[in-house]
């Protein structure tokens, strides 16, 4: 499955045939090498110093001529941006303001499925991260139109899995409640990283509050032995089709949605969320 997980190798995210080819071990100039090394590095810094890193990343890439790699090289600071809190708007807008421009220099070319990635990425950051940025080429608006119809499909969805004890939940039955809805994988580095907070607000909240469902695609054996190392207990649901997965478009990891008491969307990440950022997502749900 492809994960928001960057490919570390390629500063890329693997989502299309397109990207999968950039993926390829690019010969870098004496001038990019540093900054990918960087992009590549970017998990491993503490939060506070990733974002200043994560504006200085940006800014530097703007002033690279134009070529591929310097594409290559604004699509995977994009994708790594949203991991987290950045280090508020300002960060996001620097590295919104790089894709852009790249694109509009770069000109990459539709996909085989739709817009270019990089497009896609850039529409997700104006939607869901609310920068300011925009391009002429038609792509960019077809990317938003994507996302809004995306959206509009999920506006009072429905499904029904099971947990790992083999008890089935239905969404709509979770009415009156507020639900947050993560879709994760025990491979995914963000994913981890983020269940710790999701922990916490199921501590911090009760049942008739607040109904937190992890979704993954896995076999339930390597979900299970995966969990008996940690002391979760909010409910994990089994999703081994991915019918539910492919409901919600869910063509990255870890990826959240939280849904009112009316069972309305009032809130999605594109990305791992931090403790805050989750009770951002969940005030927009009337829950504080």
């Amino acid at each position: 499955m492809a994960a928001m997980c960057v490919l570390v190798a390629g500063v890329v995210d693997p989502r299309s045939d397109e990207v999968r080819a950039q993926s390829k071990q690019p010969v870098w100039s004496d001038e990019e090498k540093p900054i990918a090394d960087q992009i590549s590095g970017l998990r491993a810094l503490p939060d506070d110093f990733r974002g200043r890193m994560t504006q200085d990343l940006a800014i530097r890439i703007r002033h690279l001529p134009a070529t591929t790699n310097k594409l290559r090289l604004a699509y995977g600071l994009a994708n790594l941006a949203t991991e987290g809190d950045p280090g508020g708007e300002s960060t996001l807008q620097e590295v919104a303001t790089t894709l852009a421009d790249t694109l509009d220099e770069e000109n990459p070319p539709v996909a085989a499925d739709g817009p270019s990635p990089a497009y896609i990425e850039l529409a997700k950051l104006v939607r869901y991260e609310h920068v300011k940025a925009t391009s002429a080429n038609p792509q960019f608006a077809e990317a938003m139109a994507k996302l809004e119809a995306d959206d509009s499909r999920l506006e009072r969805p429905d499904f029904t899995l099971a947990d790992l004890h083999g008890k089935s939940w239905t969404l709509s039955d979770l009415h009156g409640k507020v639900v947050l809805l993560n879709f994760w994988a025990t491979w995914c580095p963000p994913c981890r990283k983020e269940m710790p907070d999701l922990e916490a607000l199921q501590n911090r909240f009760t049942d008739k509050e607040l109904v937190i469902l992890g979704v993954s695609d896995e076999k339930a054996e390597t979900v299970r032995a995966f969990l008996a190392q940690k002391n979760y207990t909010y409910t994990i649901l089994l999703d081994p089709g991915r019918s539910v997965s492919k409901q919600f478009e869910v063509d990255g990891l870890p990826k959240t949605f939280v849904f009112d008491r009316d069972g309305n969307l009032v809130a999605q990440s594109m990305d791992m969320r931090t403790g805050k950022q989750f009770l951002e997502m969940l005030e927009r749900a009337g829950l504080k």
